[in-house]
């Protein structure tokens, strides 16, 4: 079995490391540390500390879903339900990164750029399957409801480290009868 590479380690201990004690409470040095790497090598991959965030929201997974995996043509409320699943899984494999940079996101205009971004994927993503999913003749307010779902989808990922998270079925149906 090969090793990681060094980088990859790095990264994967300074998420760590940021999510147990916050990235102005963690020093390179033990980073460094629980890479198992000499603190000049994370200097060497990483100029400044928070090059480390700026990577970190590189690991962020893409979410994008063919809009046919998961489109009812006609049936809005089951095209939503098969959207956030997908979502749902997507996004859960980066459930403890995703909180660490919402929680830097405010000291970190890189961080926050980069998370603006995936929200506007995730809308866009969004409004794609609305859209496809959508009877013919119907013209409802598609980016309100988009705007709309992409923030409880969002939110629930961003707090998902600290409670149980509902499932969003009953927004889910209150969007798809808005829109029908």
């Amino acid at each position: 079995m090969t090793e990681e590479p060094a980088r990859e380690r790095i990264l994967t201990a300074a998420e760590e490391l940021f999510a147990e004690a916050g990235f102005d409470a963690t020093p390179t040095s033990r980073i460094a540390e629980r890479a198992g790497v000499p603190k000049g090598l994370v200097h060497y991959y990483f100029t400044r500390k928070p090059d480390l965030l700026e990577a970190l929201v590189e690991r962020l997974p893409e979410e994008c879903i063919p809009t046919e995996q998961v489109v009812v043509a006609g049936d809005v409320g089951e095209s939503l339900h098969r959207l956030v699943d997908v979502l749902d899984r997507t996004l859960e494999r980066s459930a403890t990164l995703s909180h660490l940079l919402w929680r830097e996101a405010d000291t970190h205009p890189a961080v926050l750029d980069a998370l603006q971004a995936r929200f506007g994927r995730i809308v866009g993503q969004i409004r794609a399957v609305i859209a496809a999913a959508l009877p013919a003749g119907g013209h409802p307010d598609i980016e309100s409801a988009a705007h709309l779902l992409a923030l409880a989808v969002s939110y629930r990922h961003s707090t998902a480290r600290h409670a149980e998270s509902a499932g969003l079925r009953r927004e889910l149906d209150f969007i798809a009868a808005a829109l029908t």
